[in-house]
């Protein structure tokens, strides 16, 4: 925590300054993501909401996103996947800003042949829209959902224009 809780300080100080809100779907961070931005005093004032989206029950439930995924969305863990989730949970929560996070932790990959390390980010909102892939070549699922916690807030940060 000791590099997510700075980002988030600075991420949540902008937020407020802006006097913009949040939303988070992630997955493999398993709520990392969502509790780096909680840590900080005063996050209810740009923090919407979060929910881990980790199975396809959770995705239909807290998203309302079922089976099939919707064109041109072929599967989780691509940047696609990442990108229709931040653009539903921003739009449910009718945030500023959505951020969707899908990934393989570790310490063997996913059912989709990604092996561990292998995460997808997008950010949209404000006129910003971006997808990435990080692949760390680690099987340490602790060491991956740090480093795609870490990513997630750089990549929210760069779109705050930080």
């Amino acid at each position: 925590m000791d590099i997510l809780l700075p980002l988030a300080e600075k991420i949540g100080a902008r937020l407020k300054q802006r006097g913009e809100t949040i939303a988070i779907a992630e997955s493999s961070t398993g709520g990392l993501i969502s509790a780096a931005l909680l840590s900080v005093g005063g996050a209810s004032a740009y923090f919407r909401g979060g929910s881990v989206i980790y199975t396809a029950y959770a995705r239909k439930g807290f998203l309302d996103i079922g089976n099939p995924l919707p064109a041109p969305v072929e599967r989780a863990s691509t940047e696609p996947y990442a990108m229709l989730l931040a653009k539903t949970v921003r739009d449910r929560l009718e945030a500023t800003w959505g951020l969707g996070e899908t990934g393989a932790t570790g310490p063997t990959g996913n059912r989709y042949g990604d092996l561990a390390g292998h995460t997808c980010i997008a950010v949209t909102g404000a006129g910003f829209s971006e997808a990435i892939t990080l692949e760390t070549g680690s099987a340490d699922r602790i060491a991956n959902m740090r480093a795609f916690g870490v990513r997630a807030l750089e990549l929210l940060a760069e779109a705050l224009g930080d």
